[in-house]
């Protein structure tokens, strides 16, 4: 049985596992939602971030999770914090992904806000980032929706250039 880590208005986060695939790939898979993203993901990729995110939970206690519907319990995405390289420091940063067909309705927004708090709960990071391609607009808004602010753009390979916003731990 997965961990379920938070619970929102609307949501539940968990740990994924293998059993999320088909409901992973439907986020991952889809080239609309994931147009930001420096590579297409195909059913290996998916695999590889599942078994990844497994990995995170052992080693770090956190990765990112699926995000549920509370009412109906299905997958449609996934949120939670990990360590990633933004402009050559590894720093805690929270992610998302969520089904093209639950966007635009605060799901990102309401999962990011969990986590963000979680993290400052469960973890003695001073700051929490967020980071995503310069064009990604619907991430940095969502980023700036949980109380993030620009902290910087800077070039690199991936995405030509990305966009760093940051919330500390005291909220300034």
């Amino acid at each position: 049985m997965e961990r379920m880590i938070v619970e929102t208005e609307r949501l539940f986060l968990r740990e994924m596992n293998m059993d999320d695939f088909e409901a992973l790939y439907a986020v991952l898979g889809d080239s609309e939602t994931m147009q930001h993203y420096p590579y297409r993901f195909d059913e290996e990729r998916v695999r590889q971030w599942i078994e990844r995110n497994m990995t995170r939970y052992k080693e770090n206690g956190f990765g990112l999770w699926a995000v549920c519907l509370k009412d109906t319990k299905e997958m449609i995405g996934d949120c939670g914090l990990t360590l990633q390289n933004i402009d050559g420091e590894m720093l805690p940063e929270i992610g998302y992904h969520i089904r093209r067909d639950c966007q635009q309705k605060g799901y990102a927004k309401e999962a990011a806000s969990a986590v963000r708090d979680w993290a400052f709960e469960n973890t003695d990071y001073p700051a929490i980032y967020s980071y995503c391609k310069y064009t990604n607009v619907p991430s940095y808004k969502t980023a700036e929706s949980i109380g993030m602010k620009f902290e910087k753009e800077y070039p690199d390979e991936a995405n030509e250039m990305t966009r760093v916003s940051v919330i500390y731990r005291s909220g300034e």
